[in-house]
């Protein structure tokens, strides 16, 4: 089974998360749930951008290193929205990972003046009615990312796999949720 680092959104370390790491816990997968936000959740997102520009994108980008520092470095990494940018730094800078899988967006590697490795699979999952979505990072992940996968769905918001918020669809989270598992069962054989 993998080991798997699991960045959060905006929101911080939400119930909604939480949920979706159990998900994967449940499968039989070892989950890191760090919280970069030490204890603060947002209901809005905007209100979590809003903390983490106060904070400093540095300020995030440390405290995950801090996090990964003490593990083996062939783990996956998954990132939610904001936190697919750690979860792309820990691919990037910490040769060795096995996969990654991002929800509610997709980064261009080139945004940090590197390479995709071209043995991590990845994937990214948006809704295309999303409001945060970023189509031209969408179009350079899949350019950058070889055998880069992009799941678009029609249902659901910006935070579409996160019980509980208005954004939440059941039908696309359970899709995504299972394309995830899906990676995950490939990269543990």
């Amino acid at each position: 089974m993998a080991e798997i680092v699991l960045f959060h959104h905006a929101g911080g370390l939400t119930d909604g998360v939480r949920s979706f790491a159990q998900q994967l816990r449940d499968a039989g997968h070892t989950v890191h749930t760090p919280d970069l936000f030490e204890g603060r959740t947002f209901a809005d997102v905007t209100d979590g951008v809003a903390f983490a520009q106060a904070a400093g994108e540095g300020t995030f980008a440390r405290r995950a290193a801090a996090v990964v520092a003490d593990l083996r470095t062939d783990v996956v990494y998954g990132g939610m929205s904001m936190g697919i940018a750690r979860a792309t730094e820990c691919v990037l800078e910490r040769p060795g990972a096995r996969g990654a899988f991002f929800l509610y967006g997709a980064v261009d590697p080139a945004w940090w003046d590197a390479t995709w490795p071209a043995d991590v699979p990845s994937q990214a999952h948006v809704t295309e009615d999303d409001p945060w979505r970023e189509p031209e990072a969408e179009e350079a992940y899949l350019a950058a990312v070889a055998g880069g996968e992009l799941f678009a769905y029609p249902d659901g918001g910006h935070l579409f796999a996160e019980p509980g918020h208005p954004d939440h669809d059941a039908r696309t989270a359970s899709l995504a949720t299972q394309r995830v598992l899906d990676l995950l069962a490939r990269l543990s054989r």
